[in-house]
């Protein structure tokens, strides 16, 4: 064992281990079986340069907190590091937040069949875009049009990225040098710092935008007609609500209009639904479906938030704009892999099967569960709490709100559940922070001045993760 103890700088930097000791230490060798060479050799180095710059700056009274250091101790300290950096950037995390579509989680987390579909076209190679039958090469967008065309009437689908993609993509398809007559009220941020307008003016549209903010009507689409318009374009506002002294077009009087100027309508959902969710005592939300059959020529969506999928733009429609949507030259950077297709077609087909839907699907599930199961969720960690504490710290079950989140069903909220938790000599912001620092990472909320775990959004499995996730800070 080696002493820091000394004051002397130029003595102290002398005492610094040297790499063979430390990547021979009991602590650290095991980490040679399991990742690169390199990669831990770039590490033990990093740390030991900062090591020897802390020394060199340090005031002469400072040096004191190096006495006790030893060997042992930097092996400790880099063993922390090790862990930390060696391990995936992204990870499974337990959602206990309380926002079931959460944007900085992912959206919906993917159904069993889902991850299996993944699993399955991950392992080796996978037919993305090969006929079987023929051996000829095929479209990648077969892979789910069928589906798509079957669950929501239209002629044809085409799938990009996401839905700011689909919207971007439609746009420059069909209006590019043309105008795009939207309303005022419906010009809406997505998320961020994308909003419509500006993906209108990169698509290579010109916008005309009638209305005001809170009132449009018909008269004020056709008078914007003329020679150039390229299309008349409805946006769903599904991340905020317009109350109070209001008016919009309707997307069937929207639909009469374009018919009688053979103007083709296009209909951003946003989020955009494949069933009815006010049959479950949900809000109304636009379906798929009813846009089609209302006559839009164009209707875009979300794939990983209200229909529960991977992150995708899917864009449905008659089959003369889909096709040129297809044939677009943008649609190659802005198209998705084998396993978003994997993950987007076994999503799908959950929705062939009500009774599957239900049981199966993750974002449904939580939207439905009835909150005396979820309650029942509550008091399963609130019993494995109290056990693991033992009096350090206070928990009980509250009632409280989920919001639903990714831009879905703006302003509701559903009734849940929620652990708050107060752990002695620890803020709320220590606890939260050490709970994301475990594995797997669980995320809370806080709310008048306790760790709130919401169980609407956690899984039967994961209360165990949760309880053991408190063990380790306490111990």
């Amino acid at each position: 064992m080696v002493s820091f103890g000394m004051t002397n700088r130029q003595r102290l930097l002398m005492q610094i281990p040297k790499v063979d000791k430390i990547v021979d230490h009991p602590l650290i060798k095991p980490y040679f079986d399991h990742h690169p060479r390199n990669l831990i050799m770039h590490i033990v180095r990093e740390e030991l340069a900062t090591l020897r710059h802390e020394i060199q700056t340090l005031d002469a009274a400072d040096q004191k907190r190096y006495e006790e250091l030893s060997h042992y101790d930097f092996a400790s300290h880099l063993n922390r590091t090790l862990a930390q950096r060696l391990r995936p950037n992204i990870r499974r995390c337990i959602n206990a937040a309380g926002i079931i579509l959460h944007t900085g989680l992912g959206r919906a987390p993917l159904s069993a069949a889902a991850q299996k579909a993944i699993m399955n076209v991950s392992r080796g190679y996978a037919n993305i875009e090969l006929i079987l039958d023929s051996g000829k090469r095929g479209n990648r967008h077969d892979i789910v049009q069928g589906l798509l065309t079957q669950i929501t009437g239209a002629e044809a689908a085409a799938v990009v990225n996401n839905n700011a993609a689909a919207t971007f993509l439609t746009l420059n398809t069909l209006t590019c040098g043309k105008e795009c007559i939207v309303s005022r009220g419906e010009l809406v941020t997505i998320g961020g710092s994308f909003r419509i307008p500006v993906i209108m003016e990169k698509s290579g549209s010109i916008m005309a935008e009638v209305g005001t903010t809170n009132h449009t009507w018909l008269k004020d689409y056709e008078q914007a007609i003329n020679e150039n318009t390229g299309i008349l374009m409805k946006v769903h506002r599904s991340n905020f609500r317009i109350n109070g002294f209001t008016a919009e077009v309707s997307l069937a009087d929207l639909i009469g209009l374009g018919a009688k100027y053979n103007i083709p309508v296009v209909h951003d959902l946003g989020s955009g639904s494949l069933i009815d969710l006010s049959r479950f005592g949900l809000p109304k939300e636009p379906v798929v479906r009813e846009s089609v059959e209302a006559g839009a020529d164009i209707v875009m969506f979300s794939g990983d938030k209200l229909l529960g999928g991977p992150q995708a733009g899917i864009i449905v429609g008659k089959k003369i704009y889909i096709d040129r949507i297809k044939s677009n030259q943008l649609a190659r950077p802005l198209r998705c892999g084998k396993l978003t297709f994997a993950a987007l077609e076994a999503t799908l087909r959950m929705f062939l099967d009500e009774d599957r839907l239900l049981a199966e699907h993750p974002v449904l599930r939580m939207l439905t569960e009835d909150l005396a199961i979820v309650r029942k969720r509550a008091q399963k960690l609130e019993r494995k709490l109290k056990k693991i504490l033992k009096g350090r710290g206070d928990v009980h079950v509250e009632e409280g709100k989920t919001e639903i989140g990714g831009g879905s069903l703006a302003t509701e909220t559903l009734p849940t559940c929620v652990v708050a938790v107060s752990l002695h000599g620890f803020t709320e912001d220590e606890t939260s922070r050490l709970l994301r620092s475990g594995e797997p990472p669980v995320i809370s909320r806080i709310e008048n001045d306790q760790v709130l775990l919401d169980m609407r959004t956690v899984r039967d499995e994961e209360v165990s993760d949760i309880a053991k996730a408190f063990s380790g800070i306490i111990e």
